[in-house]
């Protein structure tokens, strides 16, 4: 079992920056590849980036990319998402997820979800 939590969310202007962090618990944490997604009132939940165990690898959605940044710090079990240059169109709740298989993160699918911290910026 692996649990998340996500925190950093909140209120900025546009054009301003949050840097969102998801602790990881339990002992096989670092063997899983993590990610974030987000939801926005009344669409879909969409991906928006990954990184894989080691941290060696990244993948972004071309609405994030230049302006966000995952990281890990395998030491903490934890993940981060710096986000920049924030726009009106990245409010929405963010959700990290825990995936065996990295490459489901970018198909959408998860092994385990965090509960979700909400991002609201303000034009």
């Amino acid at each position: 079992q692996v649990q998340l939590v996500e925190s950093g969310g909140g209120l900025v202007q546009a054009g301003g920056a949050l840097r969102l962090s998801c602790a990881a618990s339990g002992r096989t944490a670092r063997s899983y590849a993590m990610g974030w997604f987000r939801q926005a009132p009344g669409k879909e939940r969409e991906f928006v980036t990954s990184i894989s165990r080691s941290g060696g690898i990244t993948y972004y959605s071309d609405s994030v990319k230049g302006r966000f940044t995952i990281s890990r710090d395998n030491a903490k079990n934890t993940v981060y998402l710096q986000m920049n240059s924030l726009e009106p169109e990245d409010t929405a709740v963010y959700y990290c997820a825990a995936a065996f298989v990295g490459a489901n993160l970018r198909s959408g699918r998860s092994d385990y979800w965090g509960q979700g911290t909400q991002v609201t910026v303000s034009s």
